[in-house]
């Protein structure tokens, strides 16, 4: 049985996001880099998706993001900045 957390690759490239989240996006009609970025604010509205969730899937964006655009706080989690 699939770990609530295990990741796969999903309709949008470069991103490794739970079963779970890859359907809630899909039921949103979220496809897209550009369209999951704009929505990454309110994902808790979205049924199926916790706070942890969320949490989840906004990493997953700031591990994405170009370099010039990670935040400090983004930028913790990089192993380069140990």
């Amino acid at each position: 049985m699939p770990h609530f957390y295990d990741t796969c690759p999903g309709p949008i490239a470069g991103l490794y996001l739970p079963p779970t989240a890859w359907e809630v996006l899909q039921r949103e009609n979220i496809r897209t880099m550009d369209q999951l970025k704009a929505n990454a604010h309110q994902l808790e509205q979205f049924d199926g998706i916790g706070p942890g969730m969320a949490h989840m899937i906004r990493l997953a964006l700031a591990y994405n993001a170009p370099f010039e655009a990670q935040t400090v706080s983004t930028m913790q989690y990089n192993s380069w900045s140990a």
